[in-house]
């Protein structure tokens, strides 16, 4: 990083110099990509390991890092792509699931129409193509799979997409032929594929499920033996689907409501979905269901209220997205008043207040806004 700053500095004291030829470029692009993308991800650490590591020397400047990111996006060189591409992946994947969900899918969209009109077969630059249009509701016209068959890696990423693009549209059979086969050929995260493709099986149909000929109790108790450990810690996304799974383990396994639309919330799915009111409301439909069936049971598990608690967040979160903002809180409050019911989703206090947080932005009260947030955190 320290070569990159003293790179950086000298290609300022230059600035001013007319004579320019192409060595001058390479290089001011390799400096633009190397700030560009230490300072864009330093700048997504948590904020006090980021002020440690300021303390030291480093700089995590986001702004710097974007416009650093843009300007080398902008040139000529040789580097000008692996900008864009840096771009692409922070607009399309790390802002909306370490984010808000607030994706600049216009700048994504700017950045990716060059290599479109250059390589309109490229399987990546499709990849991207298929992905910006998921983020904008277009989930009928997300498809990246055909375009080349030597890269298997770039299959299992749009098998990913599109078992999201099938379950944002709840066309269940589709959305489990694309989470099976992610179970099957790829080994990123055997733990994630096989909890995301039993939960998916939890949402059809009796006589679908039976045509499947799949055991869901038995997949989901596979789960917590197929966790990874990198540098001695598990991935936060596989300790929560090892800890849902755990439901299963007992020999009178206990059901997951709506496992499916839970992690669509894990992964900030809603953010995505809710540009579709259509598809909101069929959400909406089939939560409000599952709270009629729940109310309805006689005998009430020990999760009964942990489960009330998940359906009122989810609902809330379709409410948000349909504009009905009062009723959205409403569902939220109903969460945080029941705190002390909560026996094991401890996490749905601090995400409902974030949610709630988030709602209060969106209506402009900033003051009680923040207030909610650092109560969640």
């Amino acid at each position: 990083f320290r070569i990159k700053r003293e790179c950086h500095q000298m290609l300022q004291m230059t600035q001013g110099n007319k004579s320019k030829n192409e060595t001058y470029y390479q290089f001011e692009g390799g400096v633009n990509l190397g700030i560009g993308a230490f300072n864009l991800m330093l700048s997504l650490l948590p904020g006090r390991i980021l002020r440690l590591l300021e303390f030291i020397g480093f700089s995590g400047n986001r702004d710097l890092g974007l416009c650093q990111l843009r300007e080398g996006a902008s040139g000529s060189s040789l580097r000008a792509i692996l900008c864009t591409f840096t771009l692409l992946v922070y607009h399309t994947y790390v802002s909306l699931i370490l984010g808000t969900g607030e994706a600049n899918i216009q700048e994504a969209d700017s950045l990716l129409e060059p290599y479109l009109q250059k390589f309109p077969n490229g399987s990546i630059i499709l990849f991207y193509a298929a992905r910006i249009d998921t983020l904008k509701g277009n989930f009928e016209k997300a498809k990246c799979i055909a375009a080349q068959q030597e890269w298997k890696q770039i299959h299992h990423l749009c098998y990913w997409e599109l078992m999201w693009c099938f379950t944002f549209q709840q066309n269940w059979l589709q959305a489990y032929r694309y989470a099976d086969l992610l179970s099957k050929e790829s080994r990123w995260s055997k733990a994630i594929y096989v909890f995301q493709k039993a939960a998916i099986l939890c949402m059809l149909p009796e006589d679908d499920l039976k045509r499947t000929g799949e055991d869901i109790v038995s997949l989901f108790r596979q789960v917590d033996g197929l966790k990874q450990r990198i540098a001695g810690k598990s991935i936060p996304t596989e300790k929560f689907a090892v800890r849902k799974a755990r439901r299963y383990s007992s020999s009178q396994p206990v059901k997951l409501v709506l496992p499916a639309l839970e992690m669509m919330y894990v992964w900030n799915g809603f953010a995505i979905v809710g540009k579709r009111p259509d598809l909101t409301e069929n959400l909406l439909v089939t939560i409000e269901k599952e709270e009629t069936t729940l109310q309805n049971e006689t005998n009430h598990s020990e999760y009964y209220m942990d489960d009330v608690c998940m359906l009122h967040l989810l609902k809330g979160l379709c409410l948000k997205h349909l504009g009905r903002l009062m009723q959205a809180e409403l569902c939220f409050s109903r969460v945080i008043q029941s705190e002390k019911q909560i026996k094991y989703d401890t996490y749905l206090v601090p995400f409902t207040l974030y949610e709630l947080g988030l709602l209060y932005k969106q209506q402009d009260e900033r003051e009680k806004a923040i207030r909610i947030i650092e109560t969640a955190k």
